[in-house]
């Protein structure tokens, strides 16, 4: 049983590796936005920081729920 605990808790921290790839995407497209619109940087900063800061909750969520799974099915 402890085995699959494990592993639930492990695929729960996978969330980690889809916010980062997201991230790390929407940084790149908004670095060539800003390279080819110069004049729209406060623009698509704002939007930038708004979807990285959605993308990081969901890594926290899985984080967090990897935590309860460890704690509470122990």
């Amino acid at each position: 049983m402890t085995t699959l605990i494990a592993i639930g808790a492990g695929i729960a921290v996978f969330t980690g590796i889809g916010a980062g790839l997201g991230i790390g995407g929407a940084t790149g497209k908004a670095v060539d936005a800003i390279a080819r619109q110069p004049e729209a940087e406060g623009k698509i900063s704002k939007a930038l920081l708004l979807g990285a800061a959605l993308a990081e909750a969901t890594a926290i969520y899985g984080f967090v729920i990897a935590l309860l799974i460890i704690m509470l099915l122990k």
